[in-house]
């Protein structure tokens, strides 16, 4: 990738190259996005090299936020049980959510999409971990909009065993389980800050739809942390259980 000066195109090409050569300290201070356009920006810049894109992660800090988003890049999802590098996960930052799979295109349009169709076009959702990860030395040091631009520290996502039954899911009843090697870390009934995640892919569509790719059958949404993120440390086993959904397992 060239970056031809541009500031995006300049972090999309440093972000890249960490994936291969190793993490970097910081961004220039030229180049720093300030926004979630030039966020965005990077996101697209990155996945245009890296892709195909698979889905996406979203979240909001609560109820009523705007959403935000980031690609899910090819290689980055796994089946459980899982088995990662540990050379390749350092920061190893844990989350429990579910994710759910579109089974038919929601293609661009001018017309916002509804709630009865976008989840009219899913037909499974997954427990799930998702294992945070940075392209820098040190995710503490950042600032907030690098991070963000640093694909929101997404580093894989695993999917455990598909749930048909997802329509009955009642966010604030539900209870999910965190482990560390077998051992009871977590334990909360509800939890996800977005309170609706429902919503969260609606307007996952809708983003997708404004910026003209929507979406394709196959492509899957994780909507955002039950749990808070934890980071594993020396632990080499992560299960996350959603009683009544399934579990969900990674090694190291």
């Amino acid at each position: 990738m060239k970056s031809n000066g541009s500031p995006h195109l300049t972090v999309a090409k440093l972000l890249i190259d960490a994936r291969v050569s190793g993490p970097i300290s910081k961004l220039p201070d030229n180049c720093r996005p300030s926004n979630m356009s030039e966020v965005y920006a990077i996101h697209d810049a990155v996945a245009a090299e890296l892709g195909p894109v698979l889905g996406w992660k979203v979240g909001a800090k609560n109820a009523t936020a705007e959403p935000i988003c980031a690609p899910l890049l090819e290689g980055t999802i796994y089946k459980s049980p899982a088995r990662l590098d540990p050379q390749k996960f350092s920061m190893r930052g844990m989350e429990s959510e579910i994710a759910f799979q579109f089974a038919s295109d929601l293609p661009t349009r001018l017309k916002p999409y509804s709630k009865d169709e976008v989840l009219g076009a899913i037909d499974k959702a997954f427990p799930a971990i998702e294992v945070n990860e940075t392209r820098f030395v040190n995710a503490d040091e950042l600032d907030v909009m690098t991070k963000l631009a640093d694909n929101i520290l997404n580093g894989a996502l695993i999917l455990g065993q598909p749930w048909s039954e997802w329509p009955s899911l009642v966010v604030a009843d539900q209870l999910v389980e965190m482990y560390f090697d077998d051992k009871l870390l977590y334990s909360h009934k509800g939890g996800n800050n977005a309170v609706d995640i429902f919503r969260l892919i609606v307007w996952v569509a809708n983003h997708m739809r404004k910026k003209g790719s929507g979406i394709t059958a196959g492509q899957i949404i994780t909507t955002g942390s039950w749990t808070g993120l934890h980071q594993a440390g020396k632990a080499r086993k992560i299960v996350t259980n959603f009683p009544n959904i399934g579990d969900v397992t990674v090694k190291f």
